[in-house]
């Protein structure tokens, strides 16, 4: 997850790095763009986005692309890299229109990201899908879903019931429920960072604690971010400063996380029929791969779904970026925003579904 809690020190740490991005497309481009704005009709919020669509014919495949965890706009801009400006760039110039969106309360869309739960979220996405089946250069038939960690989550929670959903790709999803993710890759990070070893353990002991009072919680309210402070407090107190406690009890008690840190997402995968394409780096700290895409393939097909794709990508880190270790610390120094044979890989499959 991009922008997640355990990302805050490398987006607050200041570092910088010579930001040369040569993915990144620059104009004019060789497909037409189209900026629109729709409704998500339940919620009663505008969202706005940019649709881009190859320049002759009709009757596209399309894809909505479903950003991860953290307030992000359109492009899914993190530390100079626009990955979701690359995929679509890539995309529509193989055929295939996309439609990036800016997440809700961020760039031109409205709502507040942080107030939002799972299921708004949710909402958002599949408002995005309805808006690609009116579009008239659309094949309402081969519209598909394809997201990004946390949006890896959403899309087969959306395609489980939405028969209408053509295919999905999951980029760098999970397949194990939240609380057990964010240990893993808290474990793996801290591991590959060469913290002591019994650090590692008491951190796993402290922040099990925290997901334990939130699984508990029946509701994402002040009361549960009273208990997470009173927790943390009882852990920290004394060593962490009490307003550095009071963020962490609000961040963890956000709707969208807490509802992530509940969910299991073999509830909706073992419910999801269309095709599915699930894509990990080797080097993924954050959604570890043999962990993550083991769940992903058993559960779908346990749930009847024999198409099913699954690939472990050499050396590349959660971002899709060909890298070292696959520690975040090296996110902005990677010139490379999202890896060719990622982009290859998923721009034949998703082809090959949409004949």
């Amino acid at each position: 997850m991009k922008q997640s809690l355990l990302l805050l020190f490398v987006i607050l740490s200041g570092i910088t790095f010579a930001q040369n991005r040569p993915q990144e497309p620059k104009e004019p481009f060789k497909y037409r763009t189209e900026d629109v704005v729709f409704r998500n009709e339940a919620d009663s919020i505008e969202l706005a986005g940019t649709l881009t669509l190859p320049k002759k014919g009709k009757n596209f495949p399309a894809v909505v692309l479903i950003s991860g965890s953290g307030a992000q706009d359109r492009n899914s801009e993190i530390l100079g890299h626009k990955p979701f400006l690359v995929i679509a760039d890539y995309l529509t110039k193989n055929g295939i229109a996309v439609l990036r969106v800016d997440d809700r309360g961020t760039g031109k869309s409205e709502g507040n990201y942080n107030e939002a739960s799972l299921d708004d979220f949710v909402r958002d996405a599949e408002s995005a899908f309805d808006f690609l089946k009116s579009h008239k250069k659309i094949d309402d038939s081969r519209i598909g879903l394809v997201g990004h960690s946390l949006g890896g989550v959403i899309a087969p929670i959306i395609a489980s019931k939405n028969d209408e959903v053509a295919f999905i790709v999951m980029l760098a999803g999970s397949g194990i429920r939240g609380d057990q993710l964010m240990l893993l890759q808290k474990e793996v990070i801290e591991r590959g960072m060469s913290v002591p070893e019994s650090a590692v353990e008491m951190g796993q002991k402290n922040m099990r604690g925290a997901y334990e009072i939130i699984l508990e919680s029946p509701e994402n309210d002040e009361v549960l971010t009273d208990d997470l402070e009173t927790y943390f407090t009882e852990v920290f107190g004394g060593v962490i400063p009490k307003a550095q406690i009071e963020t962490i009890a609000e961040q963890l008690s956000y709707p969208w996380l807490a509802d992530f840190i509940r969910f299991d997402p073999k509830t909706a995968l073992s419910k999801t029929n269309c095709p599915v394409l699930a894509l990990n780096g080797s080097k993924d700290v954050q959604v570890p791969p043999t962990e993550n895409l083991e769940e992903i393939e058993a559960a779908l097909t346990e749930g009847g779904n024999s198409n099913v794709t699954t690939k472990e990508l050499e050396g590349l880190n959660h971002l899709f970026q060909e890298c070292e270790t696959g520690l975040p610390i090296e996110y902005a120094k990677i010139e490379e925003t999202f890896s060719p044979k990622a982009l290859q890989i998923m721009s034949d499959w998703i082809l090959k579904q949409a004949k």
